[in-house]
């Protein structure tokens, strides 16, 4: 796992929605700044379940300024799965995420930056896995908004440091 990706898991859920300014809800995405880490980022959460069931899911692309980190994925998993990968689909396109518990995160920048290039050219997101009892598992997301929450996020960050 990345060292970022270390620092990320640790500062982004310790404090999911603390972040002090919101930024903008767009659509399914909002996108939030707290000047005092610095950090900015772009949240949104997985879609219900079939059974209208909310998901503990949520994606999030994330910037840190004084790490020099920019357009950072991360997935917090609706379950923990004991695989050590997982598949994105994003359109037409797949990813492997690296897993750690709930946590998954793309395995390095160029991946992050195709992941979020896929993000702004598709309608839905969804990843596949398995569960503890083998059980197949999914969380969905939309990306209607996610182009604009990223970028408005990116543009917070610049102004930081």
């Amino acid at each position: 796992m990345r060292k970022s990706a270390i620092f990320f898991a640790a500062a982004f859920l310790a404090s999911p929605l603390g972040a002090k300014d919101s930024l903008g809800v767009f659509s399914q995405w909002g996108a939030f700044r707290d000047a005092d880490v610095p950090r900015c980022y772009a949240i949104s959460t997985a879609q219900p379940d079939r059974n209208g069931k909310a998901s503990a899911g949520y994606v999030s692309v994330g910037n840190w300024p004084r790490q020099s980190i920019r357009g950072q994925i991360h997935f917090r998993l609706s379950q923990e799965t004991p695989s050590k990968q997982v598949r994105v689909r994003i359109g037409r396109q797949t990813f492997s995420l690296e897993v750690s518990g709930r946590n998954a995160w793309a395995k390095d920048r160029k991946t992050d930056a195709a992941i979020i290039a896929a993000l702004r050219s598709a309608d839905t997101m969804s990843l596949g896995m398995r569960d503890k009892r083998g059980k197949r598992i999914s969380d969905s997301y939309a990306l209607e908004g996610a182009a604009t929450a990223i970028d408005a996020a990116t543009v917070a960050c610049s102004r930081l440091k």
